[in-house]
């Protein structure tokens, strides 16, 4: 008789120009066997998404991927800073299940937050401002109205003033500030908490009110073995170096 676990993982980063990533995540599809009882996606599947209208060959080959293990297997899908413009034809396509951003679980009995984790970076307030733009429904709506083209271009110069922010701020202001954390704990009234976004895969432990409270985080792909959290029926929990 075996033990039923669940997967997370975020920041895959999915694209055309690393089929290395492709192949890697195309790996792990094709090892989900019996024992997975469920898949959680914890965001930045693609490295961009700028609207469900842009299916090329390659975003296919992830929908096909994705289709494999579904039918089978629930998928969940939690957005990412890279990737929050996935939409429902993708959705519906993939066969994947949605999920909000800060979504409340109840894992083998044991309730448990699920985020990205972009929003814990409150040090960060150049980005979290402008991620407030970008997430803005009417500002959404009027990026997917925009010819593809545009959006491509924009998206491409989003992604090199990104990568300049990225150099020219110091790691601890872009890193999970532990006052959010123990927030969102408090307010969601739960000891776990998972996220990826930081590409600094850990396990926190800490006591908050009395109680042992616990952080994991996800790693990204492009490491060489990207952290996989397994969290089994029993309790169990381990990262898997995929």
């Amino acid at each position: 008789m075996f033990l039923h676990k669940t997967l997370f993982l975020s920041d895959i980063h999915l694209a055309a120009d690393t089929p290395d990533l492709f192949e890697k995540f195309s790996k792990f599809i094709k090892r989900i066997d019996q024992t997975v009882h469920a898949i959680y996606i914890l965001g930045d599947l693609f490295d961009t998404w700028i609207g469900d209208d842009e299916l090329t060959g390659f975003h296919q080959e992830v929908i096909k991927l994705l289709q494999q293990i579904t039918k089978s297997c629930p998928v969940y899908f939690l957005p990412g800073n890279r990737d929050f413009l996935i939409g429902k034809r993708f959705i519906q396509q993939s066969g994947v299940q949605f999920l909000p951003d800060e979504t409340k679980i109840l894992l083998y009995n044991t309730p448990i937050l699920l985020m990205h984790g972009d929003t814990l970076c409150t040090k960060d307030v150049r980005y979290l401002k402008a991620r407030r733009v970008l997430r803005h429904p009417l500002f959404k709506r009027f990026f997917l109205s925009l010819p593809l083209i545009l959006r491509q271009k924009f998206a491409k110069s989003l992604r090199k003033k990104s990568l300049r922010h990225t150099k020219t701020v110091l790691p601890e202001i872009m890193d999970v500030e532990q006052k959010s954390v123990e927030c969102k704990l408090l307010q969601h009234k739960v000891a776990y908490l998972i996220h990826g976004h930081t590409h600094k895969p850990a396990y926190h432990e800490f006591i908050l009110d009395k109680q042992i409270r616990s952080r994991y985080v996800l790693g990204a792909w492009h490491d060489p073995s990207p952290a996989i959290l397994s969290w089994s029926e029993d309790g169990t929990k381990y990262f898997i170096p995929f």
